[in-house]
This record gives structure tokens, sequence and C-alpha cells, in this order.
């Protein structure tokens, strides 16, 4: 497998096994959010817990399309017609039918256009990876979750939401609030949630 050298990590040309890793973790955090919590609000503020739900699940349909070359423009942002108590296996088979999509090497190499600018498939992907994870802490942090994070997967997303988002400032229509700063020897989850403008240290107000 060839491979690419950024600051402090190798991340692999073919970010599936990182993606792969990422929806298993979102999946299982989702599981385990109960009825009673989804009311609750989140690191990410224009969602509460259910909207979140919604979102993450239109995320990994949004993934699936893209490998068929639909551009990830004008998608609903939440999905809501799921029961509260089905979303645990509307994300499972959202992620099923996203693997099947992705399942092709070619779809790696493949132009896909993106709300940020048109990528190779393999970046999408990363960046994707990067946003999955994101969803997954700011569900987990609300609903009081500590997921076991796979180490590399979280690197290789902070490598690629660097690349999309450049710089630390953000200008007015980017969907993400300027980075958090946060200390050089942080947890690379705390890093990454941070870049894209959450504060690793968000608690709901009692």
């Amino acid at each position: 497998m060839t491979t690419t050298s950024a600051p402090g990590h190798t991340v692999t040309t073919d970010p599936r096994p990182h993606f792969r890793s990422a929806a298993r973790t979102a999946c299982a955090t989702v599981e385990a959010v109960s009825v009673d919590q989804l009311h609750l609000p989140t690191p990410c503020t224009e969602f509460d817990v259910r909207a979140l739900l919604g979102h993450l699940v239109a995320v990994f349909r949004r993934v699936t399309t893209v490998a068929a070359g639909v551009p990830a423009v004008g998608h609903a942002p939440l999905v809501t017609d799921v029961p509260d108590d089905g979303w645990g296996a509307a994300a499972r088979a959202a992620v099923r039918e996203l693997e099947q999509a992705w399942a092709d090497p070619d779809v790696l190499r493949r132009e896909v256009v993106l709300p940020f600018g048109t990528l190779p498939g393999a970046a999408a992907l990363a960046s994707y990876t990067g946003e999955v994870l994101t969803h997954t802490w700011d569900l987990a942090t609300a609903t009081g979750q500590t997921p076991a994070w796979d180490d590399e997967a979280v690197a290789g997303a902070l490598v690629a939401v660097r690349r999309k988002l450049p710089t630390a400032e953000r200008a007015p229509g980017i969907p993400f609030a300027d980075a958090v700063p946060v200390p050089d020897n942080a947890p690379d989850i705390d890093r990454l949630v941070a870049w894209q403008g959450r504060d690793p240290h968000w608690r709901p107000v009692a």
C-alpha cells in the first residue's frame, strides 16, 4: 500500500479502513443513546441529540451517493423518518449500503463534487471520516459516553481535515467555526474536534 507522510503521522492512500472503523464507532455510539436522551443539547449547537442522529444517518447516505458520482450538494441535512428507538438500525443499514458503494477501488480515483470543492474519492472519504468522528464525539459528549477511539483513524482524519480547512480562522459562509486552541500534546480526538470549532471541554449545562 502506498503511503504519504504528514507531520507526525503516516496516512494510507486508501481511507476505507479508517472510515469503516469510524463508522463502527459511530454506530456503537448511536445504539447506546436512550430514547430519554433525544432532547438533550449537543456541542453541534444547531442540533439536539435527535437531530444529530438524523444528520449522522444523512451523512452516511450522502457518502453513499457520492460514490455513484452524485454531487454532495443539495441533500437534506437530516433524516427525520426514523422512529425514536430505530436509530441504531438506521445507522447500521446506511453504513452497509455505504460500504457496498465504496467496495470498488476505482471509486477512490473518481473525481467527486463536494460542497467545498472537487476531490478524488480517496480524499473525499478521508474528509468524511473526520466529519463522522466529530459528530460521533458530539453525540458521545452529549450523552455521557466515552468511545474507544481508533487512534490511527483519528490521526488520519486530523490530517485530512487540516487539508480541507488549512487555517484556524474561517471566512463567512464556511460551515465551521474558528478552530478552538488546544495544547500541542492534546489527544488527537480533541485536536480533531477543536480544529472543526468544537470546545473539547464542552459539557451540557446542568
